[in-house]
This record gives structure tokens, C-alpha cells and sequence, in this order.
């Protein structure tokens, strides 16, 4: 039976983050039990960005700091800094993803904060890590997508330069800095002392070309795009239908064979350019046009189908008007709905692992700029009189004021 609470719960995480590596690697966090602070100042830019939304917040904004409590300040406050310290003296971890300097001059660096509270677990998300000779530049997924060799694998043989479609250096930072998180309180754990952390998107990118890379390293060669082909098997890619695509992965022996058989081509898997998979890597030119003839007199929904009835690994390109529908993603859980006071209820993607002692949770909508300022405070200790002389000289913010 799952126990109470979260797998995080009773972690308290700042989160001085904005736009999507730094939100989403604590959304992460938040969405396993952990108490997320949102730091935020008084600006509301990072809050609107994305598609616009009833309110004053963008759906981007609203999709990532689900689970969050927003404590709102002025770090050019002297009480309000004190008031973000004190907050720092009771969290576990502290997530920041400035330029490397910025949060030195703000007074809000590993240093200083590690002096209020040693068993701080403080990590920075970057666009370039904080060393290194690009360490000062702009950092932008698009960016560390071209730099990290991603754009140049991306796309079809000879055409443009082409991201991913999905902002992969982005997330796949937040996950690591997410992973990272929960190693260094395993190891605070043992040691008793926190640490820093630094990672970036640009480290992110270059940490998912492990096939590239090796091919690299191993034949000399310098990969290209192959559009939606696999560079180590052969068919696994998407081939046309009658009324569209589908994917095709007969990537082991016993599927190609079984491919070759319900595509009524058995002679196909004795075709000296198709007998082993490096054949029908190195002809796959000539392989792609006999596979779409073959498939080229049935639908999608028809060869999916056949194709999974004979043991032949294959599936459907949904968009994502489709793939939010379709009745898998219902069954796993991953469309959501939660209550927003502006919003009213709306949409969420759902909880991707599914663990069985303490499972993850949707417990709040992102939160309004400030709203949790006061209830923080008064967790803090700090009685009315001091919150409301906070609020009145501006060191803090608080949802109230804007009603």
C-alpha cells in the first residue's frame, strides 16, 4: 500500500528559476512531494511566456510550476533579503539558472548561502555550465541544439538546418539537474554537508550523442541527418502507407523476416543487398522504395495492425491533437486536470513515473505571483506586524496587494 506522502515529502526546495530547464527540473521534484518555493521578484516577463492564457499568466508558465507555493520579493530590499535567508536557513535544495556571476551580485550565490545553511543542495542551470570559454554567453536550447552537433543529425540528407522539434537541451537539462538534486542529498545523507551542482544545456545536448559520438570515435565518420532512419538498424524509421505514415522498427533478425513475410515480399530477406542489417544500412536507398511499394495498397490502421499481429514492431505518427487522445495516454494517466482560481480547470500532462510505495501527485495549479508570501512568512515565524511592514516598504510581495 503506498504511504503517506510523496517520495520528496518533507523536502523543501527554493526555486529562483525561470522559462523551462530550471522549472521543469523543479516541477520534477515538486511533482514527487517536495515543497516548491517559487522565488520570484516583483517582474511578471518570465510569467507570461508562451500562449496567452484568461489571466495574466501564459499557459507555458502554468504547465510548469504545478505543486509550487509562490513566495514573491525584492532582493534590493534589505529586509526583504533577510526575509529570502531565513527561507534559505530551512530548504534542502536551491535552484537557480542565471548567467554565471548574476547571483554573486545579487548576494544569493553557493558561497553566501552555503554560510546560512551548509546542508544546502544549490544548483545552477546554465546555458553554458559556469567554467569554460563560453561560459558568459547567451544560453538558448536552439543554441546548445546547433553547438552540441544535435541540428547537424536533425532533418533530411542535404536539406537545412533543423532543430528537434521539441526543446530537447532545455528538458533534458531540468532532468538532470533533477537527477543530480536527488544524488547529492543521497550523499548529504552520509556526509551531512550539501553541495554545488552545476550543469547547463549545452552539457545536457552533447550528453545525449552517445550514438553519435561513438561513431565518431570508433570509424572516424562525422554523422548526417538521415531524416527518420536509425544509424546502427535497418528497416527503423517511418515508411509511407496509402494514406500516410507509419513507423516500421524491424531492427532483429526475426523481425525483418517476419516483415518480409506480411509485406508478401519473402523474397526480400534473401536479397543479398538486404540479407543482414549493415546490408540494408548500407542499401537502404534501394531497400525504403521496395518496402513502400509493398506497403503502398493498405492504410496506417491496417498495416499497424497486421504488423503487430505478426510480431513486427510498428505503431502510428500521431500529432499531438491525437496523441493527447489517444486512449493509452487516458489509460497511463497523463492527461490531468487541476482547479485554477483565474484559469478555472485546466489541462495537465500527467506524471510520467508511476511508483508504487509513493507515488507523485497533482496537488496544485501553479500558483498566482506572491499568493503563498504570507502563509511562507508565518511559517517562518515573522508575527502580522513585521509581514505587514514588509509589505508596506515593498521587501516582499504578496497576492493581496494586487486584488
Amino acid at each position: 500500500m503506498p504511504v503517506t506522502g510523496g517520495a520528496l515529502d518533507g523536502y523543501r526546495v527554493l526555486d529562483m528559476t525561470q522559462v523551462l530547464a530550471g522549472p521543469y527540473c523543479t516541477m520534477t521534484l515538486a511533482d514527487m512531494g517536495a515543497d516548491v518555493i517559487k522565488v520570484e521578484g516583483p517582474d511578471r516577463t518570465s510569467r507570461r511566456f508562451g500562449f496567452a492564457m484568461t489571466g495574466d499568466d501564459g499557459a507555458a508558465f502554468l504547465a510548469l510550476n504545478r505543486n509550487k507555493r509562490s513566495f514573491t520579493v525584492d532582493l534590493k530590499d534589505d529586509e526583504g533579503r533577510r526575509a529570502l535567508l531565513d527561507l534559505v536557513a530551512t530548504a534542502d535544495v536551491f535552484v537557480e539558472n542565471y548567467r554565471p556571476g548574476v547571483t554573486t551580485r545579487l548576494g544569493i550565490d553557493h558561497q553566501a548561502l552555503r554560510a546560512v545553511n551548509p546542508r544546502l543542495v544549490y544548483a545552477s542551470i546554465s546555458g553554458f555550465g559556469q567554467t569554460g570559454p563560453y561560459a558568459q554567453r547567451p544560453g538558448y536550447d536552439i543554441i546548445a541544439q546547433g553547438m552540441s552537433g544535435i541540428m547537424s543529425v536533425t532533418g533530411a540528407s542535404g536539406g537545412p538546418p533543423m532543430k528537434a522539434g521539441l526543446p530537447v537541451a532545455d528538458l533534458a537539462a531540468g532532468l538532470i539537474g533533477a537527477n543530480a538534486i536527488l544524488a547529492a542529498l543521497l550523499a548529504r545523507g552520509r556526509t551531512g554537508e550539501g553541495q554545488y551542482i552545476d550543469t547547463s544545456l549545452f552539457d545536457a545536448a552533447m550528453s545525449m550523442s552517445v550514438w553519435e559520438s561513438a561513431q565518431v570515435w570508433t570509424t572516424g565518420e562525422v554523422p548526417g541527418p538521415l531524416g527518420s532512419a536509425h544509424r546502427g538498424a535497418a528497416p527503423y524509421q517511418a515508411l509511407r502507407a496509402a494514406d500516410g505514415y507509419l513507423i516500421v522498427a524491424a531492427n532483429k533478425p526475426h523481425f525483418w523476416r517476419n516483415l518480409c513475410v506480411v509485406l508478401g515480399r519473402p523474397d526480400l530477406e534473401d536479397d543479398p543487398r538486404f540479407a543482414a542489417n549493415a546490408d540494408r544500412l548500407r542499401n537502404l536507398d534501394q531497400l525504403v522504395p521496395e518496402l513502400e511499394a509493398a506497403l503502398a495498397g493498405r492504410t496506417v490502421a491496417d498495416w499497424v495492425e497486421t504488423l503487430l499481429a505478426a510480431n513486427v514492431p510498428a505503431g502510428p505518427i500521431l500529432d499531438y491533437g491525437q496523441s493527447l487522445a489517444d486512449p493509452h495516454t487516458l489509460a497511463r494517466g497523463m492527461v490531468q486536470e487541476l482547479d485554477h482560481p483565474v484559469e478555472g480547470r485546466v489541462r495537465t500532462l500527467g506524471i510520467p513515473a508511476k511508483l508504487s510505495g509513493t507515488p507523485g501527485s497533482l496537488r496544485r495549479p501553479a500558483p498566482l505571483q506572491g499568493e503563498h508570501t504570507v502563509e511562507l512568512l508565518t511559517e517562518l515565524g515573522y508575527d502580522r506586524a513585521r509581514i505587514d511592514g514588509l509589505l508596506a516598504r515593498g521587501g516582499v510581495r504578496a497576492m493581496e496587494e494586487k486584488q
